[in-house]
């Protein structure tokens, strides 16, 4: 156990060393954070904290950088997440407020974390228990090209074209079937709805039927909380220094859907704001970063996760309170 004023040095040269990219010296804490004893006493404490694995010496004669046991140490040490100020809730809300769908707003919540914590944002598209198909059409687009859509009722909308030759009685009569079996029912029951619907067509519309419900089942069975999207990839070139030859480990791993799946879903379980650091990042292409990630929803539901990915040398009060206000504002701006 450390003691306060150990502590204190401890979130001094995590504080310094995040804002100045440079080794912190004693002399420096002292000055900056008037800490209220010498310059020597704070060596001795500095060097309790390099025993003990918090802080290391990247170089002989160099002041001291925290290591990811360091940092860990200071995120839990962060008694309250700060709220973001009333200019920067605003931004967030009409930055927001012009979102017309779920691609939509999944578009906009990536870019907009990516600007507020100028990391790398990913969000997983949410899934509502309780959402249901509220709307399903087939277009025609020409003459033997039509359009499948599908409206659910957390604004999401899945398209599809096929070719299909049908007369226009057979089209209403397909749009009419289709919409029968699945509008109002949640996307598990509209599957099952469809699984024997094109016995109810005359012999001579089966065929037909048969290719409308195989292009309707594909557009249902593809899960949206199995999709990640990332945002601010070019902000990594911010850290350039930081990553090194782990920069390509680091691009391999954003690009990996599951990857990102396995990071975010943590994050579900947790109370409040996840943050893992470095090693703590349970895949080995990411383990020179740090993640901090937060689930957004209603009360009743979780519905999925959002986060920034980063350098280890970040600046978690900050990144923390901007993830968290994103969260919340996009659960209850679906709510």
């Amino acid at each position: 156990m450390l003691d306060d004023r150990k502590l204190t040095v401890l979130r001094a040269i995590v504080t310094d060393y995040v804002s100045s990219q440079e080794p912190v010296g004693s002399k420096a804490l002292v000055e900056r954070y008037r800490l209220g004893v010498s310059p020597a006493t704070v060596r001795n404490d500095m060097a309790v904290l390099e025993d003990e694995g918090y802080i290391t010496q990247p170089h002989t004669s160099a002041g001291r950088i925290p290591t990811d046991k360091g940092y860990r140490l200071f995120v839990d040490q962060i008694g309250e997440i700060k709220p973001l100020s009333t200019p920067e809730r605003r931004a967030i809300e009409t930055f927001m407020s012009g979102a017309v769908d779920m691609d939509d707003v999944v578009a906009r919540t990536v870019r907009l974390l990516a600007r507020l914590t100028h990391q790398v944002a990913i969000v997983q598209y949410p899934v509502i228990s309780a959402t249901v198909i509220r709307h399903v059409d087939l277009i025609r687009l020409g003459d033997d090209d039509l359009m499948v859509i599908v409206v659910s009722s957390n604004g999401h909308v899945e398209q599809h074209t096929l070719t299909l030759t049908v007369d226009d009685e057979q089209l209403a009569q397909l749009r009419t079937r289709l919409a029968a079996a699945v509008v109002d029912r949640t996307a598990q029951r509209a599957v099952e709805a469809l699984a024997s619907i094109d016995e109810e067509f005359p012999p001579q519309d089966r065929a037909a039927a048969q290719v409308a419900v195989a292009t309707l089942l594909e557009l249902l069975g593809t899960p949206p909380s199995t999709r990640v999207v990332v945002g601010g990839v070019p902000n990594l070139a911010r850290f350039a220094s930081e990553f090194e030859s782990t920069v390509g480990p680091v691009l391999e791993a954003l690009e990996e859907q599951v990857v990102l799946l396995k990071l975010l879903g943590e994050a579900a379980t947790s109370d409040d704001v996840l943050v893992r650091i470095g090693q703590e990042v349970p895949y080995q292409g990411l383990q020179s970063t740090s993640m901090v990630a937060s689930a957004y929803g209603s009360q009743q539901d979780v519905w999925a996760t959002l986060g920034i990915v980063g350098p280890t040398r970040m600046d978690y009060p900050s990144m923390m309170a901007s993830v968290r206000a994103v969260a919340r504002y996009v659960g209850r701006f679906l709510a």
